[in-house]
């Protein structure tokens, strides 16, 4: 588990693990299948899921279901692969749903 200093930090929903660093959104304005999500630089202590093709509001890319470590519980989704130029930004980024995650230690 990372070391939560000072550091405004979001955990999972389901069983508190440590998830992901507020310094490391990129975007508040993603859209997924329940509701806002946040595009992070990275996560931790989470899994991937298999990779695979997937067709997404802004068109066909690669990505895996992420889970925590802890709990199992899917909390989003992973960039693997953007097929449109103007998407490639998102590669190796992780979307978090909004609802799947809580604030922690602000």
């Amino acid at each position: 588990m990372a070391d939560s200093t000072g550091q405004r930090l979001y955990s999972c929903f389901k069983c508190g693990n440590l998830v992901c660093c507020h310094d490391d959104i990129i975007s508040k304005n993603f859209q997924a299948s329940h509701g806002r999500a946040f595009l992070f630089s990275h996560a931790m202590n989470i899994v991937e899921g298999p990779k695979e093709n997937r067709n997404l509001m802004t068109g066909l890319h690669v990505v895996s279901d992420i889970y925590c470590v802890d709990c199992q519980e899917n909390l989003g989704w992973k960039y693997f692969r953007a097929y449109e130029e103007s998407e490639k930004y998102k590669e190796g980024k992780v979307v978090l749903e909004k609802f799947k995650i809580v604030k922690h230690n602000w």
